[in-house]
């Protein structure tokens, strides 16, 4: 339905390189090169700048490309309301998605979303955050569902859901009742932290060292690949950690740990959709993408999971 030449256009400026646009369109790189000659000539503008490897947009450029992304977005919403006519969207979806995520999240967004669709199939599988980029850029799923923004450049990125890592510690712990904590108390205790790789670890990590607190100067007593594996290592005395606050609702109701305010400490996140870069998903993964993004459908999935704050 999408004019190919717009098409071809978007898939360079993603990835601000002809090279890579040819490759995820299956196209011959001189057969980019004429799209996009063909589409400054019908233009009158000239929409790329080229230099040497070096491919940026031009302020032309800059403009249509709002207007393609924009068209695009109504195209694939015309393609999904045309599909409703004939009844359910269909098909496989396969999905990537970070431990928090897959553990707290990504089931009750699925579960709200199979509810509207249920003749899709379901294939999910999770790691950490740099695990599910690198199937997403292995093409062995089509959507990631992960913690923070990513490392890689070579993926689209989207934020779906406002996060906050909280302090926990043992129900009897003796900073229970404490309005808060001085920032530098945290050298005093032996801390569980998510292993390396993980995008919890990365921006706790990154909130300390901003802090003035970086993790040499902290007594790290285990790594762990789980944020389940941290809250039962709390709950069992073995330290402190850094958590989603959306993973410790059960455990704050039953009393098993406490909250901590952490003086001068705010760790605040994203959880982001992330696809790879090149022509937007179309069909099941372009419905769920936009089931993911609309604020009206994952609060509504989440509420009672968050803790009060």
């Amino acid at each position: 339905m999408e004019n190919f030449r717009l098409k071809v256009f978007r898939a360079v400026a993603e990835q601000a390189s002809f090279r890579k646009a040819s490759e995820s369109l299956h196209l011959s790189q001189p057969a980019v090169s004429q799209h996009i000659h063909a589409l400054e000539e019908e233009l009158g503008v000239r929409l790329f700048d080229r230099s040497g490897a070096r491919t940026a947009l031009t302020r032309a450029g800059k403009l249509l490309l709002k207007y393609a992304e924009r068209s695009a977005r109504v195209l694939e919403e015309a393609r999904f309301a045309l599909a409703k006519l004939d009844g359910e969207i269909s098909g496989e979806l396969r999905i990537g998605a970070s431990t928090t995520v897959a553990q707290y999240i990504l089931p009750r967004i699925l579960g709200a979303f199979l509810k509207d669709n249920p003749r899709v199939t379901l294939s999910v599988e999770s790691g950490n955050t740099e695990e599910v980029v690198a199937l997403l850029l292995r093409e062995s799923i089509l959507l990631g569902m992960i913690e923070g923004p990513p490392l890689s450049k070579e993926v689209h990125v989207e934020k779906f859901l406002d996060d906050r890592m909280v302090l926990i510690a043992p129900s009897g712990h003796e900073w229970a009742g404490l309005n808060s904590v001085p920032l530098r108390s945290l050298t005093e205790v032996p801390l569980l932290l998510r292993e390396r790789g993980s995008g919890s670890r990365r921006v706790v990590e990154q909130a300390l060292k901003k802090a003035g607190l970086p993790l040499s100067q902290l007594q790290i007593r285990m790594e762990l690949d789980s944020t389940e594996a941290i809250v039962s290592g709390v709950e069992a005395g073995l330290g402190l950690g850094f958590v989603s606050e959306w993973a410790i609702g059960k455990a704050l109701r039953l009393g098993t740990v406490i909250s901590i305010r952490t003086e001068n400490l705010e760790i605040r996140r994203d959880f982001t959709l992330v696809r790879k870069l090149g022509p937007a998903l179309e069909g099941v993964g372009a419905a769920f993408q936009r089931f993911a993004l609309a604020q009206n459908h994952v609060p509504e999935a989440l509420s009672g999971s968050r803790t009060r704050r």
